[in-house]
C-alpha cells in the first residue's frame, strides 16, 4: 500500500509532463494518452504511419502513441511556394492558402487558385480603378484603341497587364465592321467580353474569352482589372490616319493617345510630307488638349456658358457697354484658339496655327489636305465619353 501511494505522485508528475504533444524534430511527435480503465492491456494500432506503444503504466491506463507527420519540410515549403508564385503570380499569400489546402500539391493548388481567381476578382470588383493603359492597334484600313483599368500603376507596369492590354486591341483591330467613316465611334466593354482570343504569354497561354482573360489576370494582381471600352476610327480613302500615344513604356500602349485622319484631295501625290506633318499634329493633340475641330463645331451650350462667364468678367470692371463687348470677344478668340484645334498655335512652330500649317501642307504637296477627324483619349475617359454619349454601338457597326 506504501509502495502503491509512493509511485502515484511520480506517475502523476509524469502525465502532467507529457500531456502536451512534444516536438522531437524528426517529423514525428509523442504524446501521452489516459483512459479510466486500469490494468488495461490497449490494442495495437496497426495503422500506416502510426507506432503506437499502447502498453499501460503501473496500471494507471497511461500509454505513449508516437505519431508521424507527413508534412513537407521547411524548405521544400519555401520552394513550392515560389513555384507557384513564378507560375500564376498571384498573391504570396493565396499561393501558401492553396498549397496549404491543397496538402502542397503543386498541380492541384493551381488549380485551385483559378478556381478561387473568379471569387477574388468578384470581391474585388467594386474597388475603384481608376489607373490602366490605352492600347493602340492599327492597320491600313482602320486604328483601334481599347482602354483597359487597374487599382495602381503598380499594376499598370507589369508585363502580363501591358501583354492583355495589347491583345485585347489587337483582336479588336480583327473584327470586321459592316461600315466605313472617319469619325472616332465609341465602344462599350460589353463589345468585346466574348469575344475568344489566343494568348502567347507565358503566363497566359491559350484560347479564353476577354472576360475569363480579365478575370484570371485580376486574381493574378490582387486588383481589380476591368475593361474601359475603347474607339474605333476608320481611315481615310486618300489620306493617312496618324497616332501618338504618350508615356509609352513599349510599343502600341500608353497613358495618353492622339490620334487624326488627313484627308488628300488627290490620289496621286506622295504623302511622305503628309505622313510627317500627321505625326507631328497627333502629337500636337496630345499636349493640346483640342476639345473641337474648327469654330462651327463649338456647341451652342459651351459657346453660350463661356460667353456669360467672360461677360461676367467684364461688367466687374466697371467699364461700358462698348468696352464690355470689345473685352467680351477678344476673350472669346483666346478661347477659340484654346480648344479649337484649327486655331491653336502648332506646338512644334508657335510662329503659325493649324489652319495656316495645313494651307501650307497642301502647297507642299500640291493638293488640298485637311483634317478629317481628331480624337484625344486619356486613361480614365473612355467610360465617361461612353455615359455621355448614352451608350456605344456594336464594335462590328463601329467600325
Amino acid at each position: 500500500m506504501g509502495f502503491t501511494r509512493g509511485m502515484k505522485r511520480p506517475i502523476q508528475i509524469l502525465y502532467k509532463r507529457l500531456s502536451s504533444p512534444v516536438n522531437c524534430g524528426h517529423a514525428y511527435s509523442t504524446s501521452v494518452v489516459h483512459t479510466e480503465i486500469s490494468f488495461a492491456r490497449f490494442p495495437r494500432n496497426n495503422s500506416p504511419g502510426f507506432s503506437n506503444y499502447s502498453n499501460p503504466i503501473n496500471g494507471f491506463g497511461i500509454c505513449f502513441t508516437r505519431t508521424y507527420s507527413s508534412e513537407v519540410s521547411s524548405s521544400e515549403q519555401m520552394n513550392l511556394i515560389k513555384q507557384l508564385r513564378e507560375r500564376t503570380s498571384a498573391p504570396i499569400k493565396e499561393v501558401k492558402s492553396a498549397l496549404v489546402s491543397c496538402n502542397w500539391d503543386i498541380e492541384a493548388a493551381q488549380t485551385d487558385l483559378r478556381k478561387r481567381g473568379v471569387v477574388l476578382a468578384s470581391k474585388k470588383s467594386s474597388r475603384l480603378a481608376a489607373e490602366g493603359l490605352l492600347a493602340l492597334a492599327q492597320n491600313e484600313k482602320k486604328a483601334v484603341l481599347v482602354e483597359l483599368n487597374c487599382e495602381t500603376d503598380f499594376v499598370a507596369r507589369n508585363d502580363i497587364f501591358q501583354s492583355l492590354a495589347l491583345s485585347l486591341a489587337k483582336s479588336a483591330l480583327l473584327v470586321e465592321g459592316s461600315k466605313e467613316a472617319s469619325v472616332a465611334t465609341p465602344f462599350s466593354p460589353e463589345c468585346l467580353e466574348d469575344l475568344k482570343m489566343n494568348f502567347d504569354h507565358t503566363k497566359l497561354t491559350g484560347e479564353r474569352t476577354v472576360r475569363n482573360a480579365i478575370t484570371e489576370v485580376a486574381a493574378m494582381m490582387g486588383e481589380n482589372v476591368k475593361l474601359g471600352g475603347g474607339f474605333v476610327i476608320s481611315a481615310p480613302s486618300q489620306g493617312v490616319l496618324s497616332t501618338y500615344l504618350h508615356t509609352s513604356p513599349q510599343p502600341g500602349i500608353g497613358r495618353i493617345a492622339g490620334i487624326l485622319s488627313l484627308e488628300v484631295e488627290d490620289k496621286d501625290v506622295s504623302l511622305d510630307a503628309v505622313q510627317r506633318v500627321g505625326s507631328e499634329l497627333a502629337m500636337h493633340i496630345v499636349a493640346a488638349k483640342p476639345l473641337f475641330l474648327t469654330k462651327e463645331d463649338v456647341t451652342a451650350d459651351a459657346l453660350g456658358n463661356e460667353s456669360d462667364i467672360l461677360r461676367s468678367q467684364a461688367e466687374s470692371t466697371g467699364k461700358s457697354q462698348m468696352a464690355i463687348d470689345r473685352i467680351v470677344e477678344g476673350r472669346l478668340r483666346k478661347y477659340f484658339e484654346e480648344v479649337v484645334l484649327m486655331e491653336q498655335k502648332f506646338i512644334v512652330d508657335d510662329s503659325v496655327n493649324i489652319k495656316t500649317l495645313l494651307n501650307n501642307l497642301s502647297k507642299e504637296v500640291g493638293s488640298t489636305v485637311k483634317i478629317g477627324n481628331f480624337l484625344r483619349v486619356e486613361v480614365g475617359e473612355g467610360l465617361k465619353r461612353l455615359e455621355a454619349v448614352g451608350g456605344s454601338e456594336p464594335l462590328t457597326q463601329a467600325a
